[in-house]
């Protein structure tokens, strides 16, 4: 199907703004001020019954997080997110909006790690970061009020990169133990020849919002401008992993105009293989970033209900 009519206006809106740059054409730290202008311009999100900015230990010294709580009581299941934004961009503020909703629709606890960002942090920074806010969450999160023994995590792009890598970390580690883990269009094979093995990268190189350009500009900083042989390993591409028995079941959001579309489906297909419950998720007319786009955009809403009803029963025992 055609690209949706609210898309397609917003892109030719964009189109119109003589300053609008594509992100490879900026700087990091000007690629971060536009993100978060652009997750601002809805103003703010759902109200949540707390919101504490906190930080916890990491490899490399603290992790500031931002815990949500949508309800006073009983201890709540956790659900660790990680932002998206290729490993540059992205903090706790670009997805605040989205971790609201998460917490109010799946009634769950919901952390936000503000993991290391490239270039000043190149691989595997995020990921050991991710994972350290995960083990460390394992072990402590009753003391935020949460229940470990009842656990997820949850990523767009990048951030369902990181959150795919931990959940294979956490197995291989024999913990935390994961009820679900969502993958929002995940960026899941990270070698540089990705873009000519699945077709979703040619045919939607030019975006909308992610372009080819952009993608690698991201892998770039995140692997160093020499590149990393590392970009093959689970950490990096989970898709590659040699095992997927064992992971926790899986709700993967794919977008029909995201170059990142194939892999992402691949990835349900390599879990459903290695007999993992999936549930692979193709939102017709959409690109890439419209998750974040829920305050105009409806299928924006209808993800970000599908993962709250999906955390909800995966919390309950079944997903």
């Amino acid at each position: 199907m055609p690209l949706a009519p609210e898309i397609q206006a917003l892109v030719e809106g964009m189109a119109q703004n003589p300053d609008s740059k594509p992100t490879h054409e900026l700087s990091p730290k000007e690629a971060r001020e536009g993100y978060v202008a652009l997750a601002q311009m809805f103003g703010p999100g759902e109200e949540v019954a707390t919101v504490e900015d906190r930080s916890i230990p990491g490899p490399a010294g603290s992790i500031p997080v931002r815990v949500y709580r949508p309800e006073a009581g009983e201890p709540l299941p956790i659900v660790v997110f990680y932002h998206g934004g290729g490993w540059v961009i992205g903090d706790l503020d670009t997805h605040d909006r989205e971790c609201r909703a998460l917490a109010n629709g799946g009634r769950a606890l919901v952390v936000s790690v503000d993991y290391r960002l490239a270039p000043e942090h190149p691989f595997p920074a995020a990921i050991d970061d991710s994972f350290a806010a995960l083990q460390w969450l394992g072990q402590h999160g009753a003391e935020l009020g949460g229940d470990p023994t009842r656990m997820a995590v949850a990523g767009d792009s990048a951030g369902g990169n990181l959150s795919a890598a931990v959940a294979l970390r956490a197995r291989d580690a024999g913990g935390p133990d994961l009820r679900a883990q969502l993958l929002v269009y995940p960026s899941v094979d990270l070698r540089e020849e990705a873009h000519e093995i699945y077709p979703s990268r040619k045919e939607n190189a030019a975006g909308p919002f992610l372009l080819k350009e952009s993608m690698d500009y991201f892998g770039a900083h995140y692997f160093g401008p020499d590149g990393d042989p590392r970009r093959s390993e689970p950490d990096a591409s989970p898709l590659l992993a040699t095992n997927h028995a064992g992971l926790p079941p899986a709700l993967i959001a794919t977008a029909e105009f995201d170059p990142l579309r194939d892999e992402g489906e691949a990835y349900g297909k390599a879990l459903e293989a290695a007999g993992v419950p999936v549930t692979v998720h193709r939102y017709d007319g959409m690109p890439h970033v419209f998750f974040q786009l829920s305050p105009i955009v409806p299928a924006g809403k209808a993800l970000l209900q599908e993962m709250s009803d999906f955390l909800r029963g995966a919390f309950r025992g079944s997903a």
